[in-house]
């Protein structure tokens, strides 16, 4: 009796590579980074309008312990954390529903979850911070800082880590971080270190020739880091698209 062939379904080296392309489809189908990065940018650029609006300058005592002390000392306070609570909400959910929709629109999955779980988790910790801050007011020239039961100098370093660290570098750095994970992109979190570095390395005053006093004193610190936002959507955006010409 002659043997009978059977058709070959391909080596195991060609079936781990056609598994690997799939498995690269699947993900590129997944990623859509360009949307929260977008999203995030344009939130951090309006955090410049809504300093300006919301810019005042008070003469309030200066600290009695203070020998060049006059009259009084320069206070400044701008922004509004109802709009960044609020506007990170947004953000979030909208992000939420993008994934959502991209993955039923293309047939796949999405492990969009722990991006938003991050963010939720996040806002709800800047949100407690904001009301306690809230609560306990702006401490006056020469007063302690209270933040959480820690009674800090408000001239400290680490009074000044902490308050950078509160705000978006958490907000907004750390569920980058986590997507940056899930999208497994390497290009992701080289861009979202920078902007860690960006938010948390303190940049010294005036450096933009804007001085404090000015309504638009906020414009380096939002528009640095927000047209860096941006400029990664773009990237992100034109990448996808290339990628999509290339296999249509």
């Amino acid at each position: 009796m002659a043997d009978a062939s059977v058709p070959s379904q391909g080596t195991p080296h060609e079936v781990l590579t056609s598994l690997r392309d799939l498995t690269r489809q699947v993900r590129a189908a997944q990623r859509g980074a360009w949307f929260p990065l977008l999203l995030l940018g344009l939130l951090t650029l309006g955090g410049i309008l809504v300093s300006h609006l919301t810019f005042k300058v008070e003469t309030v005592p200066c600290p009695a312990a203070d020998p060049t002390a006059g009259a009084g000392c320069t206070q400044v306070t701008q922004g509004s954390g109802a709009y960044w609570l609020v506007g990170l909400a947004l953000v979030y959910t909208a992000t939420a529903s993008f994934y959502i929709r991209r993955s039923h629109k293309r047939g796949v999955g999405t492990p969009i979850r722990p991006y938003i779980l991050t963010g939720v988790v996040l806002v709800g910790l800047v949100t407690a911070t904001t009301i306690w801050t809230i609560r306990h007011g702006m401490p006056m020239p020469g007063e302690p800082l209270d933040f959480w039961g820690l009674h800090l100098d408000p001239a400290s370093g680490l009074a000044a880590f902490l308050h950078r660290l509160m705000g978006n570098a958490i907000a907004v750095g750390l569920p980058l971080l986590v997507l940056s994970w899930v999208e497994r992109s390497r290009v992701l979190l080289l861009l979202t270190v920078v902007y860690l570095g960006i938010e948390l390395v303190p940049l010294t005053d005036g450096w933009a020739g804007i001085p404090f006093t000015s309504t638009w004193s906020s414009l380096p610190h939002f528009g640095v880091p927000g047209v860096l936002l941006l400029l990664g959507a773009l990237g992100f955006g034109l990448a996808e698209l290339l990628d999509k010409r290339t296999h249509s």
